[in-house]
């Protein structure tokens, strides 16, 4: 067992290969992309709205039947919809761009022990916006005017799937720009495997580092 911790920390030292800073400087893409198009989506049919009612939220913005929707949401207490309202969103671009820049950080001169930080770091950033998402969601369902017109019960809208609230059915789901993110996710925590792996086989096998390679004379 020490020997394997000693393979796994000497692996956390190894520079990147190539190929693995090629594919980690075009994971940037996705990121860049993931600005372009919806974070999410929630749509909403009624009878009264047979074409039914969308709301997409960017990384930076939240666009689609913003008016109709705040004009339900007024009959029932909940509060408006607008740029005030979900300023949850300002900090979503700048860690987006700050993730970029770390990525091509380690892509020029980054270590495995550096891949792996900026993985745990993604993790981190992709849960606490989920749980943000979830709080102003629960938070708009649970703050509802006691005098408004319609009385309805505290709610939780939507999260991830569908759910009947009232007489609407509303369908929340990952749109475009979750799955930009899940391509970088799923990108950075293959190439961190591969490097890992193959760094303890090296380990193992009692080959040298590469930095020892390219020191050595």
């Amino acid at each position: 067992m020490r020997k394997l911790y000693q393979r796994f920390f000497e692996t956390l030292s190894r520079p990147l290969s190539g190929r693995s800073r090629i594919l980690l400087a075009l994971l940037v893409i996705p990121i860049g992309l993931s600005f372009t198009v919806p974070l999410w989506r929630i749509s909403m049919v009624a009878p009264q709205y047979p074409d039914g009612l969308a709301l997409d939220i960017y990384a930076h913005t939240v666009e689609g039947d913003i008016q109709e929707i705040n004009t339900l949401n007024h009959y029932i207490g909940m509060g408006r919809i607008d740029r005030a309202s979900l300023s949850d969103l300002d900090w979503i671009p700048f860690a987006l761009g700050v993730l970029a820049l770390l990525v091509l950080r380690v892509a020029a001169i980054g270590t495995v022990r550096w891949l792996i930080d900026v993985t745990v770091l993604f993790v981190y950033f992709s849960l606490f916006a989920l749980g943000r998402f979830y709080y102003k969601l629960w938070w708009f369902g649970h703050n509802l005017d006691p005098t408004a017109p319609f009385k309805m019960e505290p709610f939780t809208p939507a999260i991830l799937g569908t759910k009947q609230i009232a007489n609407f059915t509303t369908t929340s789901l990952p749109a475009g720009a979750s799955f930009c993110l899940g391509i970088f996710a799923i990108g950075v925590i293959g190439i961190a495997a591969w490097e890992i792996a193959s760094g303890m086989r090296a380990a193992a096998a009692g080959a040298p580092t590469r930095r020892e390679s390219l020191v050595s004379p």
